[in-house]
């Protein structure tokens, strides 16, 4: 965290808040750092894991910046001093990412002395990183039939294009989006279901369930042929990683398994990544990924 800013507000209603405000971070600081000593040095029954010590860690860096912003709001020359450490320390964002150009002009573009006009001489460019959020769409695939009128019965249409699943209602991009938000992301199913709800559609977690073992079964061949290419090796090194699996029924979860599988001696090329957790049924996720 910064020092204190160098010019305290002079108004003292200004000087009420910004204390006020002080005051309370430092108590919600000291709460965290607590919490923060105890996962790293407490008793066993009191440390944290590592996903719960991150949020911790997010919580603290999260009051510092809700500090720094009330302190940017009552002296400007702080403000300035940390929007330029911000602007030096951000990095560059990547080149493959789109670039929509702003060009901001001023009101007026002739000279305010002799209103003659003006032209550029220079620019002061700045990046900021957006994101669109994700858009639901609707494909409507039309297939017209085209008759010849002098020859009776001659009716042409393009065929049906083949779909993932025969009369179904998702694309294979949705489908690939729901099967990595789930296995990828792990974003259970009845989120993702919750999430389409807010967008006013109705697809519950059932059929969301349908769809990933669909998927699961046309995927199969790729995963048989991923163990075949496995059990050919010469070589083969394996890391194993336990994780806690929800078991529905028994109040309690079991553990499941995340398996790194390399090959050979070459590095990530040919690395091969499975992942389920048993005694998960095969056809349920038969890979995690591979790169």
């Amino acid at each position: 965290m910064s020092d204190l800013p160098d010019e305290l507000p002079s108004d003292p209603a200004e000087l009420r808040v910004f204390a006020a405000a002080l005051l309370d971070r430092c108590a919600r600081l000291e709460r965290l750092l607590k919490l923060a000593k105890d996962a790293q040095f407490g008793r066993s029954s009191e440390k944290l894991d590592a996903d719960q010590l991150q949020l911790v860690l997010e919580d603290i860096e999260e009051a510092v910046a809700a500090l720094e912003a009330a302190e940017d709001r009552v002296n400007r020359r702080t403000s300035e001093k940390r929007a330029a450490e911000r602007r030096t320390n951000r990095g560059q964002l990547p080149e493959h990412l789109p670039r929509i150009v702003e060009t901001l002009m001023p009101a007026a573009t002739c000279c305010p002395s002799c209103k003659g006009d003006l032209f550029e001489i220079g620019h002061d460019e700045s990046q900021r990183l957006d994101v669109v959020p994700a858009q639901y769409r609707v494909i409507v695939t039309r297939r017209p039939k085209l008759a010849c009128r002098a020859c009776h019965g001659v009716v042409l249409q393009h065929a049906a294009p083949e779909r993932l699943i025969r009369g179904g209602l998702p694309t294979e991009r949705l489908v690939a989006h729901v099967i990595d938000a789930k296995y990828h992301w792990h974003l259970p199913l009845y989120r993702q279901a919750q999430m389409l709800a807010t967008h006013g559609i109705a697809v519950d977690r059932s059929t969301l369930a349908f769809w990933v073992g669909y998927a699961a079964q046309e995927l199969k061949p790729l995963w048989h042929r991923l163990r075949q290419l496995l059990l050919a090796s010469s070589k083969l090194c394996v890391d194993e990683t336990p994780a806690p699996v929800l078991d529905p029924g028994r109040g309690r979860t079991k553990t499941g398994y995340f398996w790194a599988l390399s090959r050979d001696d070459r590095p990530w090329p040919d690395l091969i990544r499975l992942g389920w957790s048993m005694p998960m049924h095969w056809a349920a996720a038969p890979f995690m990924a591979c790169g």
